[in-house]
């Protein structure tokens, strides 16, 4: 009886030094300017640490986003304080859990809600009925969203100018980008608006939105080493996207719908990942 507590004790000092040694690290170095140039100015966040697999149980480490494909072009944002984010939310596809943070987009009813849930804290639109640009700029928590502008089309072959919201989130050291219901390539202004990003989530239709090549375009520009496909309707158009960019980038099929990502975890070279659902 006496061995075993002693094992047990031994054991348990043993495990607390762990804990020590990870927590008794000196602070990391400020971030470059490479990394802050990365995206233009980044909600504050510690450098990212690696922390031991047993004490990070349920939640997100600070590194951490998590991302799941709710469909169509809706996908839920998930940040280390747990502030929830649904992509262009609507009526018709919506996350399970109620979102703190919801952005819209104008081009059609998949994109937007005249009755959002009331108990959403922060309702993002990406128009204006005046037709200028919306300039969304906000913090809440440890998340930051900005929106940059583009025009889309209107039912009758006009141009409807900044109907169409761009929606930059930064969180966890991390930005990620939507582009919504992108209808032309960027300008460099607008690239310059967007600043450099992490994790780009682009629609791949090919005919309501941008044309594939058009789009292609857009991701040469963007730079992401993260690509996530969305707003595809059927397998065959998904695959006329993933068999164009198979020339330029490697292309992973997930088998579930979500995944977690930090800066550690990026691709070292530029990927296109496919989450099942559309």
């Amino acid at each position: 009886m006496i061995v075993r507590l002693l094992w047990f004790a031994t054991l348990a000092m043993a495990s607390f030094g762990i804990f020590f040694d990870a927590h008794a690290q000196p602070a990391a170095s400020p971030p470059s300017s490479e990394f802050a140039d990365r995206c233009p100015g980044l909600v504050a966040q510690p450098a990212a640490r690696a922390i031991p697999a047993a004490f990070r149980h349920a939640g997100l480490g600070a590194d951490q986003a998590r991302i799941a494909y709710v469909g169509h072009s809706t996908f839920l944002i998930e940040s280390p304080k747990l502030v929830r984010i649904a992509t262009d939310y609507n009526d018709y596809v919506r996350p399970a859990v109620l979102p703190d943070i919801v952005t819209m987009n104008r081009a059609h009813a998949t994109h937007f809600t005249d009755s959002p849930d009331r108990g959403i804290k922060h309702v993002l639109r990406g128009w204006k009925p005046d037709g200028s640009p919306s300039n969304h700029d906000l913090t809440y928590q440890d998340v930051r969203v900005r929106s940059v502008a583009t025009n889309i089309r209107d039912f009758g072959g006009g141009t409807m100018r900044h109907g169409n919201s761009i929606f930059v989130f930064e969180l966890a050291g991390l930005c990620i980008a939507h582009l919504g219901h992108l209808h032309h390539t960027l300008t460099q202004q607008q690239l310059n608006e967007m600043g450099r990003v992490d994790v780009v989530f682009v629609p791949v239709d090919g005919s309501y939105t941008l044309d594939l090549e058009g789009m292609v375009e857009v991701l040469q520009a963007l730079k992401a080493p993260l690509m996530i496909p969305m707003h595809y309707f059927s397998t065959y158009t998904l695959e006329r996207f993933l068999s164009r960019v198979r020339q330029l980038w490697d292309v992973e099929i997930a088998s579930v719908p979500s995944l977690v990502v930090s800066k550690a975890t990026l691709p070292p070279k530029p990927k296109v990942l496919v989450l099942p659902g559309h």
